[in-house]
């Protein structure tokens, strides 16, 4: 087998795009601040200001506390709930399938890079594992994308939830922007993005050929005594004497 080390530095780079990618994923599901509302009436939400995110939404107030939490109310949304919007449903599925599918091309990414650095195989299974990560982690891209564009334009065209009175949320926002979570989340999905495509177009190198487009080394020559002696006409004409 060829020696590939040098041909993977972009690859071993493109693993470490997928990996913070995929941390970067992770955290903005987890994080509340995908939409911030802004109200006016400040009796129960105290700051002015109520976050919602995939799994709750919360806010901080001197009247309502939850158990665990100093001065923030958070209420937890599922599946299961009709007044669940369907983008935050697809965030809730999508997402979690994101992580699943980056975390098998972050492990595919290892492994291809295992093949390169410290095993010798065929050159196909080395391609092969190289092209399934990188379709992985597109795949686990475009998962995690699609939920954050749907969230972003109904913060961005101003879509309401209309939230049960024990969310004691209003039933609609003065107005609203998009939170970090999303904006973390979009900076995973770019890194997944790109490490995808870089997995994707891992190519062998060249073989180097000899001058002249000849790769095969040059015939050797071997004369024996009897053709020396009949290519030198002066032995010839001494072997006469």
């Amino acid at each position: 087998m060829r020696y590939l080390a040098h041909s993977a530095h972009a690859q071993l780079g493109s693993l470490w795009l997928s990996c913070v990618g995929w941390v970067l994923t992770a955290m903005a599901l987890g994080l509340i601040q995908w939409r911030v509302w802004l109200v006016s009436d400040r009796g129960v939400i105290s700051s002015g200001v109520a976050w919602v995110g995939v799994w709750r939404a919360c806010f901080n107030s001197h009247a309502l506390v939850t158990p665990g939490f100093r001065v923030m109310h958070c209420r937890s949304m599922s599946l299961a709930e009709t007044f669940t919007p369907p983008e935050i449903v697809a965030a809730q599925v999508l997402m979690l399938l994101s992580l699943v599918l980056g975390l098998c091309g972050n492990a595919g990414g290892v492994y291809a890079l295992r093949n390169i650095y410290f095993r010798t195989q065929e050159d196909s299974p080395v391609r092969l594992a190289f092209f399934t990560t990188g379709v992985l982690c597109l795949s686990a891209a475009v998962m995690s994308l699609v939920p954050l564009l749907w969230n972003l334009i109904s913060v961005v065209t101003n879509q309401t939830i209309e939230f049960p009175p024990e969310f004691n949320m209003p039933p609609a926002p003065d107005s609203q922007h998009v939170g970090c979570g999303i904006g973390v989340g979009m900076v995973g999905t770019v890194l997944m993005m790109v490490s995808g495509i870089i997995f994707c177009t891992y190519r062998f190198p060249v073989r180097s050929q000899r001058p002249g487009g000849s790769s095969s080394p040059a015939p050797s020559v071997s004369h024996s005594r009897g053709a020396a002696v009949n290519d030198n006409p002066a032995f010839e004409s001494h072997e006469d004497l």
